[in-house]
């Protein structure tokens, strides 16, 4: 049976806003896993599987000029989490890139994103909606908010990587700012929301391990050492 191919044009948007307390403080994407940013891991990862990409951080954009990326700060401000930095996203497209209705999230320190996210994302979606949505010729899913994904692993949850409506935005912006919702699982609790799962790398490491303190970045030395050889 001939694999069903996916058209959906998509935005990533690279969220890297966080404050980076257990690493110290500064760009945590910016720190050094194998001679590499981890933000240049997460780049390779994920460039092939999206059409663009977006760098979500505030503050002077000059320390991310050698990625090439655009890149866009909070449109809210009082650093409210990767919910702004996703609305931010979902802003974004909407003025920029009209004709494209989703965009994926991702987290700038999780450096073993799997080669297929994007597409088992929208394929946890598909099941969420109740429907068969990705014809061959397809090259839309049309939503109209009210469907989310995200994905899991080693029997946990990761909304921050995630797959967003780009009709979602108001709804969104209204809860960040009016309701004070800042948590992303309380803002998709009324949603369809569909869950992809992976498997751990090599049957034991979480392929998104995301890097929190210099403990993790030994740990990611290892699950790349596993990877390769």
């Amino acid at each position: 049976m001939t694999e069903k191919k996916i058209k959906i044009k998509i935005v990533a948007v690279l969220l890297a806003g966080g404050q980076s307390r257990r690493m110290g403080g500064g760009d945590k994407c910016l720190q050094k896993l194998a001679n590499k940013a981890l933000l240049s891991h997460v780049i390779n990862r994920i460039r092939p599987q999206v059409d663009c990409m977006i760098i979500n951080a505030n503050g002077d954009p000059k320390r991310f000029s050698e990625f090439g990326l655009e890149v866009v700060p909070d449109v809210v401000s009082g650093q409210l989490g990767p919910l702004a930095g996703i609305l931010t996203g979902l802003d974004w497209v909407s003025s920029r890139a009209p004709n494209i209705e989703w965009i994926v999230s991702i987290p700038t320190d999780a450096p073993f994103l799997p080669s297929d996210l994007v597409k088992r994302l929208f394929l946890a979606a598909e099941i969420a909606a109740g429907k068969n949505c990705f014809d061959l010729d397809q090259t839309q899913f049309p939503s109209n908010g009210d469907i989310a994904a995200c994905v899991a692993s080693l029997g946990r949850r990761h909304p921050v990587i995630g797959l967003w409506p780009v009709a979602s935005r108001m709804e969104m912006r209204r809860k960040l700012l009016e309701d004070d919702i800042r948590k992303i699982d309380i803002f998709t609790e009324k949603m369809k929301l569909g869950v992809a799962e992976f498997d751990p790398i090599n049957g034991t490491s979480d392929p998104f391990l995301n890097i929190n303190s210099p403990n993790d970045l030994v740990e990611a030395e290892r699950i790349l050492k596993q990877e390769f050889f």
